[in-house]
């Protein structure tokens, strides 16, 4: 999508977009999941539990982070990761919100 486009878009919707790409793919999942589990991690730890190559370790680590989900220093080789759990529970409240409805007459059989 052209970021022309993004105006047509309320920002809730574009922050539920961007929450949805992070997981839609098995690999960013499994690096969540991984570092959920650990105190701090290394991206080198991750590249060896994960078992994809460096780059593609850090290309992931990017979308993630671009949607907030990470926390940490993010400076040299020693990159420290940890969850950014305030965001993560701003993404369940959003989420939450936009799709709790009360239809009731919706595909009544």
């Amino acid at each position: 999508m052209g970021a022309s486009k993004l105006d047509i878009y309320t920002d809730q919707i574009i922050e539920i977009a961007a929450f949805a790409k992070v997981f839609a793919h098995p690999a960013r999942v499994a690096i969540l999941q991984y570092i959920s589990k650990q105190e701090n991690c290394i991206c080198n730890d991750i590249v060896d539990e994960i078992g994809l190559a460096q780059a593609t370790i850090s290309q992931h680590l990017k979308v993630i982070n671009e949607a907030g989900l990470l926390k940490g220093n993010f400076e040299g080789k020693s990159v420290c990761y940890c969850l950014n759990t305030i965001r993560f529970k701003e993404f369940q409240d959003a989420f939450n919100s936009y799709f709790n409805t009360t239809q009731t007459n919706c595909c009544s059989i």
